[in-house]
């Protein structure tokens, strides 16, 4: 569902922390450790990743890209930065590569609408580009509106721009079908569930990472169960919230990835909610309870392969 005005601004994204590898082995140790490919990142480049525990089961996921050939940095939920800053260092070791909160180094936005077009250009999705002293990176488009990061030096001036709310941010965050690991849901979903491969955040053709050989299983092997789908509920909704099927009172049916008010409603908010499959064939789905707010599916900004044996 779209706002009803047109989303346009810029936002501190203070929801959001950063961890920055450098050194010469930057690059390889992250190869080593995520779900995507480090080795090949080009500068220009921009990667969705994720950090997953032995189990195959997502700690952290990451928007990163390179400052330099031997300096990377990583956007995650700033609920989960310092206990995977602690766990991706156990993992260094030898290697040429010092990792740091650097989230008083950098000033991370958001930037929205006609204000992000006026500094995206025609940027591809998935880049970065220079702006000034600041660095641009195209994110795909959610709900029909640009969107882009701006990162820059802590104590630049801000970009002249509307200010936008952080809920709206987070919204359009939501509707753009990429989640993120919070602290409410560290070690809740191989990254299929989350759809991570379908977004380019999981390389089946790279080396091995923790908890590569379950994620490669889960893809090649059919065992994936549950998805992520996008959801509208009349309440709102938060991360790490169990949902229900009305047919089972028991037995939760999945779980809020993330969640954020809808800008056309005073209570309703959008979600994007891991499910059983079988959730989806009949009966109802319901937050919190099998009685509880009906969510109404919504539709992503991308197909979803099982949909085609769901019959929608």
């Amino acid at each position: 569902m779209n706002a009803p005005t047109p989303l346009d601004g810029s936002v501190p994204l203070a929801h959001l922390g950063l961890i920055r590898a450098r050194g010469a082995d930057a690059g390889k140790f992250l190869h080593s450790q995520l779900t995507t490919d480090f080795a090949m990142l080009g500068l220009s480049q921009v990667r969705l990743a994720g950090f997953c525990s032995a189990k195959g089961r997502l700690q952290a996921s990451f928007i990163a890209w390179k400052l330099a050939h031997d300096d990377v940095l990583l956007a995650c939920a700033a609920s989960v930065l310092p206990a995977t800053l602690k766990r991706l260092s156990m993992f260094v070791m030898r290697a040429q590569c010092k990792l740091s909160d650097a989230t008083a180094e950098f000033r991370l936005g958001g930037c929205v609408g006609a204000s992000a077009i006026g500094v995206l250009g025609d940027a591809a999705v998935w880049t970065q580009q220079a702006h000034g002293d600041a660095r641009v990176i195209r994110l795909p488009d959610a709900a029909g509106v640009a969107r882009c990061l701006l990162v820059d030096a802590i104590d630049s001036p801000a970009l002249p721009a509307p200010a936008l709310s952080l809920d709206a941010w987070r919204w359009l965050e939501v509707q753009s079908g990429v989640a993120t690991i919070e602290a409410s849901t560290v070690e809740q979903f191989v990254p299929q569930m989350l759809n991570l491969e379908l977004v380019g955040g999981v390389d089946f053709q790279k080396g091995c990472y923790p908890g590569q050989e379950i994620v490669a299983r889960s893809q090649y092997r059919g065992t994936l169960k549950r998805r992520m789908f996008l959801f509208d509920v009349d309440v709102l909704a938060s991360s790490g919230q169990e949902v229900f099927h009305s047919g089972d009172a028991i037995q939760p049916a999945g779980l809020v990835a993330n969640a954020a008010p809808r800008p056309d409603s005073a209570a309703g908010s959008s979600a994007l909610v891991e499910v059983k499959l079988a959730a989806l064939n009949e009966g109802s789905l319901h937050l919190g309870a099998p009685d509880g707010p009906l969510l109404r599916r919504a539709e992503l900004p991308y197909s979803v392969p099982i949909e085609a044996a769901l019959g929608t």
